[in-house]
């Protein structure tokens, strides 16, 4: 594979809500290549994507965490800051952020209203129409700095358009390989297609091969390159039900101990690479004081990763775990915090996911697992819940073999979930679906109200 698609629409596409039909007509779907429409339209509107300095995230894993805890560090320190990210898990609207807060639908309709034209004359598909919109949306709300997500790739994402103040590419796992190439150096080849000419970059890559591409790359563009090193630069790291702390040394702040609310060990990586981040932030937008720094990380809000409620007695963790990456992550959390049981997993994978391979090691950590199809995976995509049943269970060791059952509809599914718990965790995770879906149906907000 040679190229990543500017606008991963058959991947995101399904996570509409009615909102878009309201904000823009039928767009074109598929992978179009290419960042020509993107910067035509921006460029008809008077490019609102130059409205304010940026920050660029990208990677396999940990994009949202990275980039939200960077918005949320930045709107400590007095900024007002543009969030954009994808996808979402309950409402389009989370995907476009001012100050932690979702836009309101009167704020995007009236925005979309303002674009339309450019967006259906530049045959414009939906994310890029979403980033065009998220673009104009923060010139209108005047926002200091933008943190902005990669959509998938890199390369020729059409976020790629934007020359930010520093590049962030968390890591490279397999994913996404009939888009983005079928190992690791091709994946990493395509995510470093971020990185611009003069550009500070950051990474906590630390697989020889992408890191070497990462490398590469960084000195053929002349982009300065700094390299996160977890193992020797994050210290007393600690791991609770409701906050990961650790202590990493910098250059303006000097020793930091951070507490994030995001659960895990990746999670220590992702807080400290945006840290490695905000230090490379001309003065001017750099936090000015520790304080800054640690209440920002303290309070950021990053819904669905490895995130721990107790409702009605019964401990939940929703993670959106998608791929084999992600799981290691989420089973690295369960082994740590001793989460009570019975434990049962409520999975729901996409079919296009190597789900072979996600699945085992969860199971081995579950006393029970339900295999579900969440109510908003695309028909394109959907796994076969009982197929996948029939293989986990040949593939794994009787006497590590929890119980399995299958159930389709995803509202039973869930009751089911909760019962067989009997007061002790519920695993929800494979796909941001199945974490939105859940969510929605506990009415369990992932975030605060959107901005009136």
């Amino acid at each position: 594979m040679s190229g990543a698609s500017a606008t991963p629409d058959r991947l995101d596409r399904p996570f509409l809500d009615p909102l878009f039909d309201r904000l823009f007509p039928p767009l074109p779907s598929g992978v179009h290549w290419g960042l020509e429409r993107m910067e035509a339209a921006l460029a008809e509107l008077g490019n609102p994507e130059r409205c304010a300095p940026a920050l660029h995230v990208g990677g396999t894993n940990g994009k949202g965490s990275v980039a939200s805890t960077l918005a949320s560090v930045l709107t400590r320190s007095g900024k007002r800051v543009g969030l954009y990210t994808s996808p979402h898990l309950c409402s389009l609207t989370e995907r476009f952020q001012v100050d932690g807060r979702p836009a309101s639908p009167r704020a995007l309709e009236r925005v979309a209203e303002e674009i339309r034209g450019t967006v259906v004359s530049h045959g414009l598909t939906f994310f890029e129409a979403a980033t065009l919109l998220a673009f104009r949306y923060f010139q209108s709300e005047e926002v200091d700095v933008q943190v902005v997500e990669v959509g998938l790739g890199g390369r020729l994402d059409a976020t790629n358009v934007i020359c930010p103040q520093v590049s962030v590419l968390t890591n490279v796992a397999l994913d996404h390989a009939d888009f983005l190439g079928d190992t690791l150096e091709a994946i990493a080849g395509e995510k470093a297609g971020i990185l611009k000419t003069g550009v500070p970059a950051v990474t906590a890559e630390v697989k020889p091969g992408p890191l070497g591409v990462f490398r590469r790359r960084a000195r053929a563009v002349g982009a300065p390159l700094t390299e996160l090193d977890p193992e020797r630069e994050i210290r007393a790291l600690e791991v609770t039900h409701d906050r990961t702390r650790f202590t990493v040394d910098t250059v303006p702040w000097g020793e930091l101990q951070v507490d994030t609310p995001l659960v895990g060990e990746h999670q220590a990586v992702n807080a400290a690479l945006a840290i490695r981040a905000l230090e490379q932030l001309p003065e001017e937008l750099r936090p000015a004081s520790p304080v800054e720094v640690r209440e920002g990380i303290r309070d950021v809000q990053w819904p669905g990763r490895d995130q721990i409620r107790v409702v009605e007695g019964t401990e939940w963790i929703f993670d959106v775990a998608h791929n084999t990456a992600g799981v290691r992550s989420l089973v690295r959390v369960l082994d740590g915090i001793g989460l009570p049981r019975p434990r049962v997993a409520l999975l729901g994978v996409l079919g296009d996911k190597t789900w072979g391979e996600m699945l085992p090691p969860l199971l081995q950590r579950v006393d029970g697992a339900i295999l579900t199809q969440p109510q908003s995976a695309p028909d394109g995509r959907r796994w076969d819940p009982r197929e996948a049943a029939r293989v986990v269970e040949s593939a794994l060791e009787p006497e590590r073999r929890p119980w399995i059952r299958v159930e389709t509809d995803f509202s039973r599914a869930l009751d089911q979930a909760r019962s067989a718990s009997h007061g002790g965790t519920v695993v929800v995770t494979g796909s941001c679906h199945t974490v939105g879906d859940a969510l929605r149906i506990m009415r369990l907000e992932p975030f605060p109200p959107p901005a009136p």
